[in-house]
């Protein structure tokens, strides 16, 4: 990888930090999911645009990413929705801004014209993936973006960069035959990943994360977010 960013703290408030300087309208916002229980879903603000998901690199994750980018290279995945914006994560640490702009670039939020993020998402219509990751690695403004909200956080800046938390974001998107489906974006993969047919954003993604990651995992370094309205109390 071309450089190394600080990792992004995984709250509400950095994410969104972040997001307000981007150019995200101020109508939504990043929120926490407290639990995947239909009650504690519930409570989170809806409808939700996309869920994004803090979780431990393991070997056990490493192996299930080698075992499943290997079947889809074989066997292929169910055809993709060609609007996706999929960005292949090429500077270390930076999977928090990956995860950003891969959940706010691939749902329905508004983004101020003009931006750093509106002109960024316009930029990277028509490039591959590997030409969007060179497109962030020579954009100074988001790297600048991203250390003012790793700055920002609750914890202090870590003096060692070396992290095994990364994260990876859920949207919903229609496929050529018309269905939702709930779609994975990991900049670590080598493309967007077809999780299959998803009816409720928040629920699917949920029961997805418990199935692949929680329940792999002796770990409690999770963290789940939603994009979505903002809370009004």
């Amino acid at each position: 990888m071309s450089s190394r960013w600080i990792p992004l703290e995984s709250n509400p408030d950095v994410l969104n930090a972040w997001a307000k300087k981007a150019g995200m309208a101020s109508n939504v916002e990043f929120g926490d999911v407290y639990g995947f229980d239909d009650s504690l879903l519930a409570m989170v603000p809806q409808p939700v645009k996309a869920v994004v998901l803090l979780f431990p690199i393991s070997k056990e994750s490493e192996a299930r990413r080698t075992k499943e980018d290997s079947e889809i290279a074989t066997n292929g995945q169910p055809e993709l929705d060609p609007t996706i914006l999929w960005i292949k994560q090429t500077i270390s640490n930076a999977c928090g801004t990956m995860g950003l702009i891969h959940a706010i670039a691939n749902s329905d939020v508004t983004v101020a014209p003009m931006s750093p993020l509106a002109k960024f998402i316009e930029q990277c219509i028509d490039k591959t993936p590997e030409e969007r990751s060179k497109l962030l690695e020579t954009t100074p403004l988001f790297a600048d973006i991203h250390a003012q909200a790793a700055s920002s956080g609750q914890s202090a800046v870590p003096t060692n960069l070396d992290t095994d938390l990364h994260f990876t974001c859920f949207v919903a998107a229609p496929s050529p035959k018309g269905e939702k489906r709930l779609i994975e974006l990991d900049g670590r993969r080598n493309g967007p990943i077809d999780r299959g047919a998803c009816t409720d954003l928040l629920k699917d993604a949920a029961q997805t994360i418990q199935n692949l990651y929680v329940g792999e995992s002796q770990s409690m370094q999770f963290n789940v977010m939603s994009l979505g309205p903002r809370h009004t109390d």
